[in-house]
C-alpha cells in the first residue's frame, strides 16, 4: 500500500536570467501590453551606522504604513536592509509571513554600490556579494521565511562592475520605472501626484518604509490606491511581473 504524495515543493519564484556576459539581470517594470498591472513597491531603509539614531528615538519603521496597506488588502514588496530587520525583527517577520507581502533584499548595510550615489558610504566591489548575503542571514535570523531572490541597490545605483559581482548571489536586480518622490516629502498629495502621473501598466513604483525619512507615504497611499483602482489597475507583487515577463503569469 502507497503512503501518501510526498509535499509539493513550491515553485521556486520566478526570476530573470542572467545578462549579457553572465550579468546579473536587471528588470525595471512590467510588460505595458499584459494588463492594468503595478507594483506598490517601499524601501525600508536603514545604514550600518545609524543604531544611535534609533535608540536615541529616531524611527526607520513605518507600522501605520503596513496597516495601511493590510487595511486596504494592497499587495507590495518590501525590500528590506538587514540592519532594519535586526532592528525591527518582529515588523519584519510579520510582513514575511503575511501572504500579502514579499520581502526583498535591499542589501545589510544600505552602503553605496557605487562611488558618487547620493552621498552613501561605498561598498568595495570584492565586499558586495558577502554583503547581499549578509542581508538575507539577517533576514532569515529574525524570522522571515522565504526572502525573494530580488535585490535592490541602495539609492538604485549600480554599474556593469556591480551586477558582475553580484552574478554568484543569484538575483535579479530590481529598480523602477516610477520615483514616488516620498523621500523627505513634506507634502502627501505632492507624492500621490507624482505616481499617478507616472503610472503606466506594469510600473514598478518606488517608495519607502521609514517614518523619519518618509513620512507623508501611508497618506499619500491611501490617495493612490483607491484612485489607480478606479482607473481599473490591479495590484500585484513584483514576483507576478517577473513572472509574466516569463511567460509564467
Amino acid at each position: 500500500m502507497m503512503g501518501p504524495p510526498p509535499p509539493a515543493t513550491p515553485p521556486a519564484p520566478p526570476t530573470l536570467a542572467a545578462g549579457p556576459a553572465g550579468l546579473t539581470p536587471v528588470f525595471e517594470h512590467g510588460s505595458r501590453d499584459a494588463g492594468k498591472t503595478v507594483a506598490l513597491t517601499f524601501d525600508a531603509d536603514m545604514t550600518a551606522d545609524q543604531g544611535p539614531r534609533a535608540a536615541a528615538g529616531e524611527r526607520f519603521d513605518h507600522p501605520r504604513l503596513i496597516g495601511t496597506l493590510r487595511t486596504l488588502k494592497v499587495p507590495a514588496t518590501v525590500f528590506m536592509t538587514g540592519r532594519w530587520a535586526e532592528e525591527y525583527p518582529d515588523q519584519a517577520r510579520a510582513i514575511g509571513r503575511d501572504p500579502l507581502f514579499e520581502v526583498a533584499n535591499h542589501s545589510y548595510s544600505h552602503y553605496a554600490f557605487t562611488g558618487d550615489c547620493y552621498g552613501l558610504p561605498t561598498v568595495p566591489e570584492e565586499r558586495m556579494r558577502a554583503d547581499v548575503e549578509r542581508a538575507y542571514q539577517a533576514l532569515r535570523t529574525v524570522g522571515v521565511p522565504a526572502p525573494m531572490p530580488y535585490f535592490r541597490f541602495p539609492g538604485g545605483c549600480y554599474d556593469r562592475r556591480a551586477l558582475k559581482a553580484l552574478t554568484p548571489a543569484g538575483v535579479t536586480a530590481v529598480q523602477w520605472d516610477v520615483v514616488g518622490g516620498d523621500a523627505f516629502a513634506t507634502d502627501p498629495d505632492a507624492v500621490a501626484r507624482q505616481v499617478l502621473d507616472g503610472v503606466r501598466p506594469g510600473s514598478v513604483v518606488v517608495l519607502h518604509c521609514t517614518r523619519s525619512a518618509a513620512p507623508t507615504t501611508e497618506e499619500a497611499v491611501r490617495k493612490i490606491v483607491p484612485e489607480l483602482r478606479r482607473q481599473g489597475y490591479r495590484f500585484v507583487k513584483v514576483s507576478e511581473l517577473i513572472g509574466a515577463a516569463n511567460g509564467r503569469g
